[in-house]
């Protein structure tokens, strides 16, 4: 018989082998590509036959196995999934792959499903990489000085970020003038004139990076382009190394580089497709589309600690503004465990907590201020 502590490692596996299907499964029913799909039903199918086991050990040992209830986390990302697509919560599901990759490394009952758990997770690195526009061969481009990335980050981690800068900041922008012994008319004006000008801040920070991601893209590309036409030996001899790291031939990948070679334009394509990792019809984005959302995303976070003071005043404005707040930075919180590898609730707390304290400082300064100046 095994004994409990086994017992309940034997329950906690379960449950997280039921919850990668659960959100494997809707990950391929949401994909419209074929191949990604069907790398996602692959996915999903072998952790259910890891859940298998574990449910056939805990029978063995005289256990009942109950209907299994999904996680927080598992339930969130599968609706983040089904409303923005699988590629709007694709990198968060990788950086969960990649921290659990290890999971069964010290359970010698579970060797092979380690090894299998390991390839996991460098599927759906791989498969994450595709997606930003990053290949193997981009390791290349690390060797010439000029060369940096500009591949875009994780949109779900990018949403919520951006939403927390935007609470954070009011909230402590509110509490310090409130500390000071500002009315709350005026407090309620100071919070809508620090919502529109971080906002704007953040709209105009992120115009200028994705248009400076944009021009040195193209900066890349030209020079590329002089490379081809300066320098068609070199060029070439990239080409079969990219087709190399992809497990082509030697002999096989000259050849294909050659061929390639004979289009220049198709050349300078692929060369900017596989070495540098960009997109040509993209270029790292639209940057007033990512100045819209980032503008929104700030303002979104920075209405909760505000809003108390439209329907309150004084005291009773204050406790509200702090309960909002606490409500949506522990949102924040939950939101921020789909990536950072931590449980919801810890995450929850600690982003509460560093919250209330920020704000609690800017209270005092204000108080103090406040104090001084009258």
């Amino acid at each position: 018989m095994a004994s409990q502590a086994e017992l309940k490692r034997f329950s906690s596996n379960l449950a997280d082998e039921l919850d990668s299907a659960a959100l494997y499964d809707t990950l391929a029913q949401a994909e419209r590509q074929d191949d990604k799909r069907r790398i996602y039903s692959e996915l999903a199918a072998a952790e259910r036959r890891h859940a298998d086991i574990w449910a056939a050990k805990l029978k063995a040992n005289g256990v009942s196995v109950r209907a299994h209830r999904l996680g927080a986390k598992t339930r969130i990302m599968r609706t983040l999934a089904r409303v923005f697509g699988p590629e709007f919560v694709l990198g968060s599901v990788a950086a969960s792959e990649m921290a659990d990759r290890d999971k069964y490394a010290g359970q010698p009952d579970a060797a092979q499903m380690s090894l299998e758990e390991r390839h996991h997770a460098d599927i759906v690195q791989e498969v994450a990489n595709r997606s930003k526009g990053i290949s193997k061969g981009g390791a290349i481009a690390q060797a010439e000085s000029w060369h940096r990335g500009v591949a875009s980050g994780n949109d779900l981690r990018a949403a919520v970020l951006g939403a927390n800068d935007g609470l954070v900041s009011n909230f402590c922008l509110i509490m310090g003038v409130a500390g000071a012994g500002t009315d709350s008319r005026n407090v309620l004006l100071t919070a809508f004139a620090g919502l529109v000008a971080g906002a704007a801040s953040m709209a105009l920070g992120e115009w200028l990076s994705v248009t400076n991601a944009r021009e040195l893209a193209r900066t890349q590309i030209a020079k590329e382009k002089d490379e081809l036409d300066h320098m068609p030996d070199a060029e070439r001899h990239e080409l079969a190394l990219i087709y190399q790291a992809k497990g082509v031939d030697a002999t096989e990948a000259r050849r294909v580089a050659a061929q390639i070679m004979l289009d220049k334009d198709k050349a300078l394509d692929t060369l900017t497709r596989e070495e540098l990792g960009l997109d040509p019809r993209e270029l790292g984005g639209n940057p007033w589309t990512a100045a819209l959302a980032s503008f929104t995303l700030f303002a979104v976070g920075a209405i909760f600690p505000a809003i108390a003071f439209l329907w309150s005043s004084g005291t009773d404005a204050i406790v509200q503004c702090i309960a909002l707040s606490g409500l949506g930075l522990a949102g924040i919180g939950v939101f921020t465990s789909l990536f950072n590898g931590r449980g919801a609730i810890f995450s929850a707390v600690r982003q509460v907590l560093i919250g209330m304290i920020a704000a609690g400082c800017t209270y005092g300064v204000g108080r103090l201020l406040g104090v001084s100046l009258s």
